[in-house]
């Protein structure tokens, strides 16, 4: 019994790509997973041309990826595709660890109201990606199925990207290409391209069982539970009754003996009893990875999501992760490739993203470390650890089966404009706003769906009437600039306002009290929805200086960097 059709994708000759030797395409992206498919989408969001290119014609097979974390569902919102994918998920915020049969810790992702999204969804990655693959046609991106990418070499000013297709070979320019093959990346092998970390010597069996549970959503992990003693074991609920079990099978295990069906069944059996009928839908084998490129830049290569980056997959930080790298590169790459920011807003990329991988794979090695321990001191602190957290409180917060993915504060980022005034709270320089509800035109709304895809000012005022006259007078003009910053106003009480002027009611006071904002307040907010700047009073010189600033428009020259020609010759 399946519970999902595989599509497949039309195949489409490459006779029009072939009518001149080469032709140049301003933007290429490599691979049609999830992450590439989000960097194709956003870039059409920002008015670029892209064409795609992936070597299947259908999505991936198996669950793969399966939790999206909160901030990649908002992530997802921006770019058009959050519904279909919260709608068919599993939500889920609660996650409970075991030792033995007896719970010794849990937590909770979203403890507070106020939100639109849960902490995370479980889906099916299959899912994900046929929804995205919708949404990139809806908005014309040039999909390319059963185009292999053999080849990529850098120039100057773009790259050569050589492709097979059924019918026949062609080469292609293009003046920036964005790289999304995935931990195998072939671009990033054939290019000689460094990625340095380590591979931990254990292996974990995915089992994706079909059966009905009326276990509750959430997140179970086990430590030397009974079923699988000596072990750890992770379950996961996702769409259609699909179940996805972990188990950890050890360092020895024979990968191809593991996956056959005779040899799986009895390890869920065992766990589910033989009295709980279920069908095996699919099955896999990983091991634990954390490593990535030393940079994520090379020329006009962008390396994204698992080409540039590989964790474990205990804090599902994978995907999530991925999500972020296109949503921080393809706002910074439409200003360059549109000719209002410098060349140096994309070595902010590099720069951001491999701090956001640091803090990634800092996180998933410590998960790896206690989950899997190669020492004496490691083990003895793990069990240590687990034993007390049954009756010490203190103790629980030791306890690591997954530090669950959480977006990156920016807070070193070239691109924010240090505070000049007080503020108390989370929403420093660099960090991803918090979402509240907010009231848009007498209707329930979120704030997060009214921000995004350009720079915003957000000006907090007790009623519209009573904004600082400057803030209006200025309005037009930072709307009509050459990069132009909308004006959003925030209010306390609702009110009239101009037909131009979007106001936002901050009925329960949410926004107020997580931005530390009060009447005068500003911040000036990134197309990702990161913030770039904020203060106590408009100054319209302030806010000028900050975006240009956010746009590295008074940057230094970018320090040097080693060309991807110069790394394909070593």
């Amino acid at each position: 019994m399946a519970t999902y059709t595989y599509p497949t994708f039309p195949y489409h000759p490459p006779h029009d790509l072939m009518q001149a030797a080469p032709q140049r395409k301003p933007l290429v992206v490599i691979g049609a997973g999830p992450v590439g498919l989000a960097a194709a989408i956003d870039a059409r969001l920002h008015g670029l041309d892209v064409l795609l290119f992936d070597e299947e014609d259908s999505v991936s097979v198996g669950s793969r990826a399966v939790c999206y974390a909160k901030r990649a569902l908002e992530i997802l919102d921006r770019l058009g595709v959050g519904d279909p994918i919260v709608d068919k998920g599993v939500g889920w915020n609660v996650g409970r660890t075991f030792l033995r049969e007896e719970e010794v810790y849990h937590f909770d992702l979203v403890p507070e109201a106020g939100h639109k999204r849960p902490g995370m969804i479980n889906l099916q990655q299959y899912h994900l990606e046929e929804a995205m693959v919708r949404r990139a046609e809806e908005l014309g991106v040039d999909l390319r199925w059963k185009y292999k990418v053999a080849g990529v070499q850098p120039l100057e000013d773009g790259a050569r990207v050589s492709v097979e297709t059924p019918d026949g070979a062609f080469e292609i320019d293009t003046d920036w290409l964005i790289v999304a093959d995935g931990a195998r990346s072939n671009v990033r092998r054939q290019l000689g391209l460094d990625i340095e970390g380590h591979v931990f010597k254990d292996r974990f069996l995915i089992a994706d069982v079909i059966m009905e549970a009326d276990y509750p959503a959430e997140r179970w992990f086990w430590f030397d539970p009974p079923f699988h003693p000596n072990q750890s074991v992770l379950l996961h609920k996702q769409s259609d009754n699909v179940w996805r079990i972990d188990f950890q099978l050890g360092w020895d295990a024979d990968p191809e003996e593991e996956k056959k069906p005779e040899n799986i069944i009895p390890r869920v059996k065992a766990m589910l009893g033989d009295a709980r009928p279920f069908t095996l839908e699919w099955a896999s084998i990983y091991t634990f990875q954390c490593r990535r490129m030393k940079n994520f830049r090379h020329g006009r290569l962008l390396f994204v999501g698992d080409a540039a980056h590989q964790v474990s997959p205990f804090g599902a930080r994978g995907a999530n992760s991925g999500f972020q790298d296109t949503d921080d590169l393809v706002w910074k790459l439409a200003l360059v490739m549109k000719g209002l920011a410098p060349d140096a807003l994309l070595d902010t990329f590099d720069a951001d993203r491999t701090y956001a991988a640091d803090e990634n794979i800092r996180n998933s090695t410590r998960s790896t470390d206690f989950i899997t321990p190669k020492s004496t001191v490691s083990r003895l602190f793990r069990n240590a650890a687990l034993e007390l957290a049954r009756t010490q409180p203190f103790a629980r917060k030791l306890v690591n089966s997954g530090r669950l993915s959480v977006p990156a504060f920016l807070v070193n980022s070239a691109l924010n404009t240090p505070d000049a005034d007080e503020f108390e709270g989370n929403m420093v320089p660099g960090a991803p706003l918090d979402d509240a509800s907010v009231r848009v035109a007498a209707q329930d709304g979120w704030l997060l769906d009214q921000l995004g895809n350009r720079f915003q000012l957000l000006v907090f005022a007790d009623k519209v009437e009573l904004v600082d006259p400057a803030v209006l007078a200025h309005a037009d003009a930072l709307a009509g600039a050459a990069i132009p910053v909308e004006t959003v106003v925030v209010t306390a009480h609702a009110g009239n306002h101009p037909a131009n002027l979007t106001v936002l009611h901050d009925s329960d006071g949410l926004v107020a009290r997580r931005f530390d904002a009060r009447p005068g307040t500003c911040y000036l907010i990134r197309p990702d929805q990161h913030v770039a700047a904020r203060w106590r009073q408009f100054d319209v010189a302030a806010v000028r200086s900050a975006l240009a600033r956010a746009t590295a428009q008074d940057a230094p020259p970018p320090a040097a960097r080693r060309p991807a020609t110069e790394a394909a010759a070593a």
